[in-house]
């Protein structure tokens, strides 16, 4: 504890003031995700509360803020509505049953959350290359601009005869809408302003004071936090401190049919969410400079939703826009997380009524702020001067995150990323040809091994018309999976059925180990005794410890 407290003081101010600012702009995000989930908003801000707080705690990485985040709430739409018809086919009828189905897939997403900590998938983050992150970036950017385009509409309920429930938008127009882009563009201009003059005011949370009391000064009638959770059919923020759901135990079966139920949304929240937190670590990773623990992290967030979903909560992730908001208003350690839930319990406890007179307009600047600075702009200028496939990646990447989904761009990006680099290096082997005195035929192999060059390598020999002795050097060639493996016994069976010596040279230990295993045979094959620099100094490079232009080869 000492050490926490040591570690949170340098920065306390700083990171105080941000958490304040990041709370103020959670609530509509949040609350709006709820609407798109149609489940109680504070549901959905309960959650928010115990996420952010135990990530922040327990992540990996200080300085991000977690919450109920939209990216997972689309997934839990069509298995809370299920799960409502489900529960009113039950013996028993149960209204709202889709909510119980809700909490224990949350609680299910987490534990798949810190299995994967615990077997430290988090490394695989690593695996997602710049262009993938630069069209992450951007793409989140264009989504979070288009929520807050949203923004300027009203939102009505209309229920069928048929009892169907569906919000209506219609948009802001003439007055309405001129005071509304009026107050957005007062706050952005104090956000970007209020820095060249001073940074000792946090200028997010001062822009939204300052527009604010000028809506409740001069009476202006404005969308505000209270009327946008009226609109969306709820009825306030004021809650109760979040406590353990026991109606989940009473009213949920807990049998192999609920756990096929739940189980599939459950493993899509989990990816989902763990794939948005690590790349928004990353992002923080690249703008502090620091670096943070993925396999921490994903632990951490799957206990947050364990604990939101046993608590009567929603589930949740790593949110970049509310990161970016924080790390730019100076938050840096633990304490701003921390704070940021503290202080949205404490308005849903304590000063609903005052969080609810904040008008809207106030935090959509303060997000379309977040999106100019977020959103690469570098990435327009260094398309033409990347490799046209970096290029399509970072477009794709971005497309496929505004009209599909954040996972799904992710894996998209990476599988081509893949694919493209299998594709060029299984056009870098080589082979050279010399003879020696004795007439023995020598292949020098260069380049990577693998799946994709094994045609290539393939096509380098000619079993029937070589002479009658062949070597093949792998000096300057690493064998890189089975596939490459399966391609140098193919290749030493075809010069022996030929009745030809060939023997193999500078194959790297775990090849030598697999292949021995594979066929005793190969012992006689591969030359182990070679008097040659080159091949101890790969191999044991520990042996010599002068620089490599101190060596004669």
């Amino acid at each position: 504890m000492t050490e926490f407290i040591r570690k949170i003081v340098p920065n306390a101010k700083d990171d105080v003031l941000a958490g304040i600012t990041v709370s103020l702009a959670m609530i509509p995000e949040v609350v709006a995700f709820a609407f798109v989930a149609q489940i109680d908003p504070l549901m959905a801000l309960s959650g928010a509360f115990i996420i952010g707080i135990i990530t922040a705690i327990f992540g990996g990485r200080p300085g991000l803020i977690s919450g109920a985040a939209g990216a997972v709430a689309v997934i839990f739409v069509s298995m809370i509505a299920d799960g409502h018809t489900k529960g009113m086919l039950m013996d028993v009828p149960i209204e709202n049953m889709g909510f119980f189905y809700l909490m224990a897939c949350v609680v299910l997403m987490g534990i798949i959350q810190i299995f994967a900590g615990v077997f430290k998938l988090g490394r695989f983050v690593r695996l997602i290359p710049h262009p993938v992150m630069m069209g992450f970036v951007n793409g989140l950017s264009i989504v979070i601009f288009m929520a807050q385009v949203k923004m300027f509409s009203h939102k009505s309920l209309n229920v069928s005869s048929a009892g169907v429930k569906e919000y209506i938008s219609t948009y802001m127009q003439g007055g309405e809408l001129y005071t509304m882009i009026g107050l957005v563009l007062l706050t952005m201009g104090i956000i970007w302003s209020l820095p060249k003059i001073t940074k000792k005011i946090p200028a997010a949370l001062t822009a939204i004071l300052v527009t604010s009391l000028i809506v409740i000064g001069f009476n202006m009638d404005v969308s505000t936090v209270g009327s946008y959770i009226v609109e969306g059919g709820g009825t306030g923020l004021k809650g109760e401190f979040p406590t353990p759901n026991m109606e989940l135990w009473e009213k949920l079966p807990f049998n192999i049919d609920t756990l096929k139920f739940i189980a599939l949304p459950a493993f899509l929240a989990a990816s989902v969410g763990l794939i948005e937190s690590l790349m928004t670590m990353n992002l923080v990773d690249e703008l502090t400079e620091t670096r943070g623990n993925g396999n921490r992290e994903c632990v951490a967030q799957g206990a947050g939703n364990i604990v939101s979903g046993l608590f009567g909560g929603t589930g949740g992730c790593g949110m970049i826009g509310q990161t970016v908001i924080n790390i730019n208003a100076g938050g840096r350690g633990r304490l701003s997380g921390i704070m940021m839930a503290v202080t949205l319990l404490s308005f849903i406890l304590f000063a609903d009524k005052l969080i609810e007179m904040v008008p809207i307009a106030a935090l959509v600047g303060v997000m379309f702020m977040m999106v100019i600075e977020t959103f690469a702009w570098s990435s327009f200028r260094i398309l033409k001067k990347i490799p046209m496939s970096d290029a399509i990646v970072l477009i794709t990447v971005s497309l496929v995150t505004v009209f599909v989904d954040l996972a799904v761009a992710v894996f998209v990006g990476v599988i081509i990323s893949a694919l493209v680099f299998a594709w060029e290096n299984a056009k870098k082997i080589r082979a050279r040809k010399r003879f020696k005195d004795d007439g023995t035929l020598v292949y020098e192999i260069w380049g990577p091994l693998f799946f994709g060059s094994i045609q290539a390598f393939n096509d380098k020999f000619d079993a029937k018309n070589d002479p009658e002795k062949i070597e093949i050097d792998f000096v300057e060639s690493r064998i890189s999976d089975h596939s490459a493996l399966e391609a140098i016994s193919n290749l030493v069976e075809k010069y022996e059925v030929e009745g030809k010596s060939i023997k193999l040279k500078h194959l790297s230990e775990d090849c030598k180990i697999l292949m021995y295993k594979a066929n005793p045979k190969f012992r006689d094959v591969i030359v182990e005794d070679i008097d040659d620099p080159r091949y101890h100094l790969a191999a044991n490079p520990e042996e010599f410890p002068k620089p490599l232009s101190e060596y004669k080869f």
